[in-house]
């Protein structure tokens, strides 16, 4: 039998993993407030338990730095348990290398704490809607362009026969460009991809810019560390990036 129309949606349920108490209590009213269903953890074991026994959970938010089984730890673990659930890391380290680590641990996304409720809650809609993490198989067959070799089942990257070793951000920004070889994609265009569609940051109207540099500038020197002779990714200047269709 359908679903009723009338009947309201499922409360979405979180595991929220941080050994802060106080921050549990407050970040949990504002989730309750929100519409969400929060099953704090203070202890990451108890919480990495209880995904694998099945919470039903739609997401997790997770902190970094705990004692005994830290974040990057705990998201190593999660992967071993093949748990299908996305993860958000809501920390206070913010530093690039702490961001790229845990993306590539699994992670979907990374939030820096202090941007306050109503971002990290923009954040975490993006991060739940429908269809936001299908199934890989579903999503096509891998990409063969030249040299470049992407598998979109097992998000690996390879060049030239090696692999690359990108974040899945990075993943998904090299599939965006390379799936329209020649053609030039805009700065917004690659930011949506980013982190969702629609969603603001930085410095003015176009400081979602800023991001989308540093974000090529790192990916583009994983690809020069096993090739130094690298140019398929090009810049057009003031508006975006383009993949070479001839490589």
């Amino acid at each position: 039998m359908p679903p009723d129309p009338a009947t309201p949606p499922r409360p979405k349920r979180l595991v929220l993993v941080d050994d802060d108490a106080l921050f549990l209590r407050v970040f949990s009213q504002n989730l309750t407030a929100a519409g969400y269903v929060p099953l704090c953890f203070g202890d990451p074991a108890a919480a990495l338990a209880a995904l694998a026994a099945g919470t039903g959970a739609d997401a997790c938010i997770l902190d970094l730095d705990m004692p005994g089984l830290d974040g990057l730890a705990f998201l190593r673990a999660l992967s071993e348990q093949a748990a299908a659930i996305p993860v958000m890391v809501l920390t206070s380290h913010t530093a690039p290398m702490f961001e790229e680590e845990a993306l590539r641990c699994g992670a979907l996304d990374f939030v820096d704490k202090s941007r306050g409720p109503a971002i990290i809650l923009q954040r975490l809609a993006l991060l739940t809607r429908p269809g936001r993490d299908q199934d890989a198989a579903a999503a096509g067959a891998d990409l063969k362009l030249g040299t470049l070799l992407l598998s979109r089942q097992s998000r690996r990257a390879q060049w030239n026969g090696l692999e690359v070793p990108l974040s899945r951000t990075e993943f998904d920004i090299v599939l965006l460009l390379a799936g329209k070889p020649g053609l030039d994609v805009g700065y917004r265009e690659i930011y949506d991809v980013m982190k969702g569609d629609g969603f603001i940051s930085g410095s003015g109207e176009d400081g979602y810019r800023t991001n989308v540099r540093a974000a090529i500038k790192r990916l583009r020197r994983k690809f020069e560390q096993i090739d130094t002779g690298f140019a398929a990714l090009e810049n057009y200047p003031g508006f975006g990036y383009r993949w070479r269709s001839n490589d």
